[in-house]
């Protein structure tokens, strides 16, 4: 029946085109798993230089918008690469589990995979395109970790679940087209990522090297002076014995303090905040425990917040321009400092706290100097988050086409 859509017809899929069949995925070609040698570690199969070894840890460095893998983290010894599924270069690989379950990809490279990979080997002449299934697979990823997976008990997906997945067949042409469309726009958004990449990188390089004044910024000379983090700062300890309604933040390893809620899309914290810290506007906070990882911020946006116990407070003097030393704090050298100060406590457990965090030291320039410094990164900061607008922006209007041309709702042949 295609009452109200001529030209359409209607499928497990939902509407495709008239002359489009659909299929189950293992219709196209057979699905199987990887294998992982055992015992897990066992040096006669690890650490070898003799096969890549690819996994889920392997696919979460990469970006899913990059179709090929071309790398892994780690490799087998010739036995142990005897004991894995051996992968050729080209076949199409799906996660089915862990942080990536549902992504698809396509090998770049020879290698073996474990138990975590699903591949698409033994395809039928003819039939379907290569890409053209990767990227309904794309379209397939929520619905295959959503509804597919979590029915499965713990999330992961097996070779039947995968293969019993329906997926829309245009003619071969058709599909050539279509990939041939959705691969532009694919090399659009590798190329923004390569510029984010490259942005990161020398903001990195250039921050490190105006931080230590290795580089100076043109109209400034003259010494830094060398202080303590005590001599700029002192902590601040302010309960909310009174039970205020306050907003409670969160601090995170990269967008420093947030409010709680937000962004975790739900309440993780207590409902008895009466042991919580005050955080005033204007104060710096850090996770006691975690600061080794970045989880340092500046709250600014409220006149007063709350934080978890846990966290430790702390408010400048008229020494120190605060966005200059929040970028200061959160830099590789400091943070490599954290981790040195935490790892040769006494008690790990206990932190990073006050007494020690005082102690670091820190080379200052004279406050004109900072505000200027904090100009600078200031503006670095924008670039770089115009250039993560523009991905963003790049990736979901791919998402919008690719649904519609998998669907036939756009014609690439009849355009």
């Amino acid at each position: 029946m295609n009452e109200g859509r001529p030209g359409y017809k209607h499928t497990p899929l939902g509407w495709i085109p008239e002359e489009w069949e659909y299929t189950r995925l293992d219709k196209i070609s057979d699905i199987v798993r990887g294998s992982s040698p055992r015992p897990a570690g066992d040096a006669k199969f690890f650490n070898g230089n003799y096969m890549p070894w690819l996994t889920v840890a392997s696919l979460t460095t990469l970006s899913d918008s990059i179709l090929e893998v071309t790398q892994t983290e780690g490799s087998l010894t010739e036995l142990g690469s005897r004991q894995s599924r051996i992968l050729e270069k080209g076949t199409l690989i799906l996660s089915n589990s862990g942080a990536t379950l549902g992504v698809p990809k396509i090998l770049g490279i020879k290698c073996c995979a474990n138990d975590g990979i699903a591949a698409f080997i033994n395809w039928k002449d003819n039939v379907a395109d290569k890409k053209f299934i990767l990227y309904n697979l794309a379209n397939l990823t929520k619905y295959l970790r959503e509804v597919i997976a979590p029915g499965n008990g713990q999330p992961n997906l097996n070779t039947e679940l995968i293969g019993s997945s329906f997926v829309p067949l245009p003619p071969i042409n058709e599909q050539n087209l279509i990939v041939k469309y959705l691969s532009i726009w694919d090399e659009a958004i590798n190329k923004a990522e390569q510029l984010i990449e490259q942005l990161k990188r020398r903001n990195i390089g250039l921050m490190q090297e105006l931080l230590t004044g290795s580089k100076r910024l043109q109209g400034f000379e003259g010494d830094w002076k060398k202080l303590h983090v005590h001599d700029i700062a002192k902590e601040v300890s302010l309960k909310n014995r009174n039970g205020k309604n306050l907003t409670v933040l969160s601090c995170t390893k990269y967008a420093g303090l947030v409010p709680s809620l937000e962004y975790f899309g739900r309440q993780v914290f207590g409902s008895d905040t009466s042991t919580y810290k005050v955080v005033p506007q204007y104060h710096f906070a850090y996770a006691t425990n975690h600061i080794e990882e970045g989880s340092i911020g500046y709250q600014d946006r409220f006149e007063e917040g709350l934080i978890s116990p846990m966290y430790t407070v702390f408010k400048t003097n008229n020494l120190i321009h605060d966005e200059y030393l929040y970028k200061l704090l959160k830099s590789h050298q400091y943070i490599h400092e954290y981790r040195k100060r935490m790892e040769g406590s006494i008690d790990r457990r206990g932190g990073l706290r006050w007494d020690s965090f005082s102690k670091i030291s820190i080379h200052l320039p004279k406050l004109e100097e900072q505000k200027a410094l904090a100009s600078v990164f200031g503006i670095m900061d924008e670039e770089y988050i115009l250039q993560e607008k523009n991905l963003a922006k790049v990736n979901q209007q791919k998402k919008g086409l690719m649904q519609k041309l998998l669907t036939g709702e756009i014609r690439v042949n009849k355009v």
